[in-house]
């Protein structure tokens, strides 16, 4: 909260957790406070996946392979993916308008035109679809990884 200390915050918290059914439309406001908790959580776990697939690579922005499966789509390149993917691992999920800035600056993407003209919006939506991707692949990596510790322990008996 802007112009509020980190202690006033957390004593209007531990007030309104006690006196929050005095409030007429306590039940909205609740409610809206599970789902700004809900996307704040939903925010940490995409970029704790984009993380982890970062760290599977030396240097993820020339290195950073995307598992497509069957629809990569025609329009964004693997290299744009990547950016995508790599500023928003380093700028935090959300920030559109840096992400779009980035692309325009950028002397990899200086003549596509395709990828300087989209719009925040498009570029959201295709950075989601590239984290539903990574949080595929990363299950799959999860899953052979105690697939191979399994693997392991028979062996060692």
């Amino acid at each position: 909260m802007e112009g509020k200390t980190d202690e006033e915050v957390e004593r209007y918290a531990e007030v309104l957790k006690e006196r929050y059914k005095e409030l007429n439309d306590y039940d909205r406001i609740i409610k809206n406070i599970e789902r700004g908790e809900a996307r704040i959580s939903r925010k940490d776990e995409i970029m704790k996946a984009i993380g982890k697939k970062m760290d599977r690579y030396k240097n993820p922005w020339t290195e950073l392979k995307i598992q497509y499966g069957q629809n990569k789509g025609k329009l964004y390149t693997e290299e744009c993916d990547r950016f995508i993917l790599c500023m928003t691992h380093k700028l935090g999920y959300g920030n559109w308008d840096k992400l779009k800035a980035a692309f325009r600056t950028s002397l990899l993407f200086r003549f596509d035109w395709f990828v300087k003209s989209r719009t925040t919006t498009e570029l959201a939506r295709r950075c989601d679809t590239l984290i539903r991707l990574v949080e595929r692949e990363n299950h799959e990596f999860e899953e052979w990884e105690r697939q191979a510790r399994k693997e392991k322990k028979l062996e060692k008996v």
